[in-house]
C-alpha cells in the first residue's frame, strides 16, 4: 500500500509539473483529486488503497506545492517537490476516524488492511479525527490519532527563567542550576563506527548489506529517541515550574559549519 501512495504521489507531481511547463497553469488539489479513478483503470493495483487514503496523497502533493510557492514569494531557497524514491514513502493517512479506521481494544481496524494488533500505550481522548500509519527506518510500525480536545492549561505563575543552552551543560538557567549533557551519541559513538565499518565490507545489494544496514539504523534511531525523551522531560519540567522562559536567539544553522564543534552541537539538540 505504501508504495501504491508512492507511485501516486510521483505521479501527481510529475501531472502537475507538466500542466505548468505545456499549458502555464497549475493543476489545483480538486483536478488531480479527480485523476484518481481514471488511473485506477489503468493501474488496477490502485484499487487495493483506499479511496480516501489517496485523495490524502494528492493532498499532501498540494501542500508540499504551496511551501514551495511560498517559499518563492518570500524570496527563499524554493526547493521544488521532488520524487519520491523507492522505499522512500513511509507514512499514509486516513482522513476520516470510523469509517476506514478506528480502534477497537487492543485491535486496530483499518479498511482494506484489516484487524491489526497493537500495543495502545494511551488512551484516546476527545473526538478522534485522522489515523496516521507510519514505518520508521528499521521497519517499526506506529499509529497516530489525532483527536480534537479541549485544552487543560497550568494555573497561571509569575515566575520567569532564562535558559542558556551550550555544550559542557546542556543547559545554564539564569537562577544558577544546571541540567547536564547527557552526550547520547558519544556514548554510541563507538558501537555506530563500528557498525558502518562493517556495513562498508558488505557488497552492494546483498542480503548481508540489507542487514548491516538495518543495524546502523537501529543505532541512529536509538540515539535519536533517548535524545528526543531528554528533551520533552526537560521542557515539561521547565514548564511546570515557570510562567515565563527565555532563549537565546541562536543561529544554529551557522554554528554547525564549525567543523570542530558540529558533533557535539547536533548531540546536544
Amino acid at each position: 500500500m505504501l508504495e501504491e501512495c508512492r507511485w501516486l504521489y510521483n505521479e501527481t507531481v510529475a501531472y502537475r509539473k507538466n500542466v505548468w511547463e505545456q499549458e502555464q497553469r497549475t493543476a489545483d488539489w480538486y483536478e488531480t483529486k479527480r485523476r484518481i479513478p481514471l488511473l485506477k483503470a489503468d493501474r488496477p493495483s490502485l484499487k487495493g488503497v483506499h479511496s480516501q487514503v489517496l485523495q490524502n496523497v494528492t493532498e499532501r502533493v498540494d501542500l508540499a506545492f504551496k511551501a514551495f510557492y511560498r517559499r518563492v514569494k518570500a524570496g527563499a531557497d524554493p526547493g521544488y517537490p521532488r520524487f519520491k524514491q523507492f522505499g522512500r514513502y513511509d507514512s499514509m493517512t486516513y482522513p476520516q476516524y470510523g469509517s476506514a479506521a478506528r480502534v477497537d481494544g487492543k485491535l486496530l481496524i483499518l479498511s482494506k488492511i484489516g484487524s491489526v494488533p497493537i500495543i495502545l500505550h494511551r488512551s484516546i481522548e476527545g473526538t478522534p479525527k485522522t489515523v496516521t500509519l507510519s514505518r520508521s527506518a528499521t521497519g517499526k510500525w506506529f499509529v497516530c490519532v489525532s483527536a480534537e480536545t479541549d485544552g487543560v492549561p497550568l494555573a497561571p505563575s509569575e515566575s520567569a527563567i532564562g535558559v542558556d543552552v551550550g555544550l559542557a551543560s546542556f543547559a545554564t538557567l539564569s537562577n544558577g542550576e544546571k541540567i547536564d549533557n547527557p552526550r547520547f551519541f558519544r556514548r554510541d559513538e563507538k558501537a555506530l563506527a563500528k557498525a558502518q565499518r562493517r556495513l562498508s565490507k558488505e557488497e552492494k545489494g546483498t542480503p548481508a548489506r540489507t542487514n548491516r544496514r538495518k543495524v546502523v539504523s537501529r543505532i541512529h534511531e536509538r540515539i535519536a529517541c533517548r535524545r528526543s525523551n531528554f528533551a520533552h522531560h526537560q521542557s515539561r519540567k521547565l514548564v511546570n515550574r515557570f510562567g515565563i522562559i527565555a532563549f537565546e536567539d541562536l543561529n544554529i544553522t551557522g554554528m554547525l559549519k564549525n567543523h570542530c564543534l558540529a558533533k557535539s552541537i547536533a548531540d546536544a539538540a
